[in-house]
């Protein structure tokens, strides 16, 4: 089991917070790469999350420091991946009492913390503008705490903490370390599906960040009784069993990284062939009530194609014949699953008693491309209404089901993509075992 910060005497105390404040920012003045560009907080989910936690430190008169990072910043400092947006947010939109220092470690840093009073919050600096960070440097780590003066560490990103980075791992071994509210919350409630699996189990995978997901879906396919794939990772799947994609996006440019592409192709394959032969029976509703068998891992029958992802101009493609991968490739992308395919996962997941659903089925943020991502959101909200477990995860999914108002419907909505997946798939999460400690 893991601790919630509901410690004796925190007053007065320095407390770490690692949350992910990793969200997406809207561009609303000026240019992207220039110093006067001016972003907000596009979509707050993730700083929602955190609230119970920071709002119970800050009531409980302590000193909270609060780290995250924000895009991939590699190292380097990047004025568009500034956490200054979201200190805004903080202040402006929620009241918090949180003020905002430029950097994550150094002299301003420690100025600024020596003045925190208790009941106020810092919100420090991408913490990805340090190499340090990613590597889990020890140097880095010890910095962060000097410079904060934390003597209490608190990890409230569930979202991260697959990653053994410094502020995640680091930061656990060195300092009396607790969950937050939220994070508690994501292991107790994936740790109760995990338990005892209603069957049948009907994963739903979607999104375009598949080199981070596919290496996580050969294990969950393991797991799960069906596979339902949709959005970039159908591509690629398709792609690898020799289906005509034409110019989709499979993860990769195949330009710009052509060993990122053969990677993708290879774990595709591998995923295809280890659950080539196997079948799944569902009873075919009708007067006859056949037994339909159906392959482990479904694929679109159907999409919606158009030039590029901002195209009101669309075309329906039967992928089910006719459709041999070849050389002949047509100035077009698949950005969304079809109706007939829609029809189908429909009913598939009427039958479903577990539902784990990560990614949407295309590019949503079009009209025009975003009713395959919606009806998976309506179909699993009616299964669980019909007693289904249903485990969302991700940001984008989150998104999804927030623009059609199911919010309320689904048995947990997690901000965590990848660090949910793994952790369904029985990976033991580097943040998770520390706190365990």
């Amino acid at each position: 089991m893991i601790n919630c910060p509901k410690i004796k005497d925190i007053r007065n105390k320095k407390i770490l917070v690692r949350v992910d404040f990793n969200v997406p920012l809207k561009l609303v003045a000026g240019k992207a790469g220039n110093k006067n560009a001016v972003w907000r907080v596009a979509d707050s989910d993730r700083i929602s999350s955190a609230l119970e936690t920071i709002n119970f430190l800050i009531d409980h008169k302590a000193k909270v420091v609060l780290i995250s990072h924000l895009g991939r910043a590699e190292g380097k400092k990047n004025h568009d991946l500034s956490l200054l947006p979201v200190a805004k947010f903080l202040k402006n939109n929620l009241d918090l009492p949180v003020e905002f220092v430029d950097d994550c470690v150094g002299l301003k840093v420690a100025e600024k913390s020596k003045k925190l009073v208790s009941g106020q919050a810092l919100l420090l600096e991408n913490l990805r503008f340090y190499p340090g960070e990613e590597v889990n440097d020890l140097n880095f780590t010890k910095q962060l705490i000097k410079d904060s003066g934390a003597e209490i560490f608190i990890n409230e990103a569930f979202s991260a903490s697959h990653r053994a980075h410094a502020s995640v791992v680091g930061l656990a071994k060195r300092l009396p370390s607790y969950a937050g509210f939220n994070l508690k919350r994501e292991v107790e409630h994936f740790n109760k599906a995990l338990e005892n699996i209603k069957r049948p189990l009907i994963l739903v995978m979607g999104g375009a960040k598949i080199s981070d997901k596919v290496a996580t879906m050969q294990n969950l396919s393991r797991l799960a009784d069906v596979v339902l794939v949709g959005g970039g990772i159908a591509n690629a799947m398709l792609r690898a069993g020799g289906i005509e994609t034409h110019r989709s996006f499979i993860g990769a440019n195949e330009e710009k990284e052509p060993d990122e592409v053969k990677k993708i192709m290879n774990m595709a394959k591998e995923i295809l062939v280890e659950h080539a032969t196997e079948r799944v029976l569902f009873e075919e509703l009708g007067k006859d009530r056949k037994n339909l068998p159906l392959p482990k891992i479904v694929l679109p029958i159907d999409v919606l194609a158009a030039k590029n992802a901002k195209a009101t101009k669309t075309e329906k493609i039967t992928l089910l014949s006719d459709v041999a991968d070849t050389d002949n490739d047509r100035d077009i992308k698949y950005l969304d699953i079809g109706p007939e395919t829609i029809r189908l996962y429909r009913y598939i997941l009427k039958e479903a008693k577990t539902i784990v659903w990560n990614g949407p089925m295309g590019v949503f943020e079009n009209p025009n491309f975003a009713r395959g991502s919606r009806e998976i959101a309506r179909a699993i909200a009616r299964a669980t209404q019909k007693g289904a477990i249903s485990l969302v995860g991700g940001g984008e999914s989150n998104s999804v089901i927030n623009r059609t108002g199911l919010h309320e419907q689904f048995t947990h909505i997690s901000t965590a993509g990848g660090a949910a997946l793994e952790f369904l798939s029985g990976k033991e999460l580097p943040g998770v075992k520390e706190l365990k400690k």
